[in-house]
C-alpha cells in the first residue's frame, strides 16, 4: 500500500507552483492518494488580504478534478483556533490508522521548520516529502536537510523544481498574474471578482 500525501496551504490563490507539484505528486508510483488540505488558520501567515474561505476550498476542487489521486479534505475546519500541523497529523492518523501518511513541504518551508509548532515531535510522527522552488537557497536548504535527517526526520527530495511564485505579487497586481495561475483557477478568480479590487 502507498502513501497518502498531506498537501497544506493557504491557497489564497492556487498557482502555477502548487498546480506543479501535485503534478509531481499526482505522478509518484509510491503515493496513493493525496489530500488537498487547505489551511482554516494559517499559524505563520500574516496575509495583506485572504480570499474567504469558501473561495479558498472552491479553488481546490476545481484543481483535484485534474488529478486522479487528488481529493480535498477539509480536517483543519473542523478545529478552532490555528491550523497546526502537528495536530492535523495527529488527528488523521487517529482516523486512519490504517493508512500510511507522508508530509509535503516546500524547500523554503524547510529552511524555516524550527519555527513550526511542535516541530521536533512532528519530524518524529511522518515522513517528509520536500520541493525546492527556484529561488531556494541552495546552501541553506542543504543545510536543513543534512540537519533534520541527522535529527531523526525522514526526507525524501523531489527532482521536480517548482516555479518560485509570489501568492503576495498575484494578489497585489492581480491583472498581471494570468500566467502565474492555472486557467481553470484565473477564470475562477475573474468570475468572482476576487483579488481585483
Amino acid at each position: 500500500m502507498g502513501y497518502t500525501a498531506i498537501f497544506g496551504g493557504t491557497f489564497n490563490p492556487f498557482h502555477i507552483g502548487h498546480y506543479k507539484m501535485l503534478a509531481a505528486l499526482n505522478s509518484d508510483s509510491s503515493i496513493d492518494k493525496v489530500l488537498i488540505m487547505p489551511d482554516r488558520i494559517p499559524p505563520h501567515k500574516i496575509c495583506d488580504y485572504m480570499a474567504e474561505d469558501d473561495t479558498r476550498i472552491e479553488m481546490c476542487r476545481i484543481i483535484a478534478e485534474d488529478f486522479p489521486k487528488a481529493e480535498v479534505c477539509l480536517i483543519e475546519f473542523e478545529r478552532r483556533g490555528r491550523s497546526y500541523s502537528y495536530d492535523t497529523v495527529l488527528e488523521l492518523k487517529k482516523r486512519y490508522p490504517e493508512k500510511d501518511f507522508v508530509f509535503v513541504c516546500g524547500g523554503d518551508m524547510l529552511i524555516f521548520f524550527s519555527k513550526w509548532y511542535n516541530y521536533q515531535e512532528l519530524m518524529k510522527l511522518i515522513p517528509f516529502i520536500v520541493f525546492r522552488r527556484s529561488d531556494t537557497d541552495l546552501n541553506a536548504f542543504n543545510e536543513s536537510v543534512r540537519k533534520y535527517t541527522e535529527m531523526g526526520m525522514k526526507i525524501t527530495v523531489k527532482d521536480e523544481i517548482i516555479p518560485a511564485v509570489s501568492s503576495t505579487e498575484i494578489r497585489q497586481n492581480f491583472s498581471a498574474s494570468k500566467p502565474l495561475l492555472p486557467e481553470k483557477i484565473y477564470n475562477y478568480l475573474v468570475s468572482r471578482g476576487e483579488y481585483v479590487g
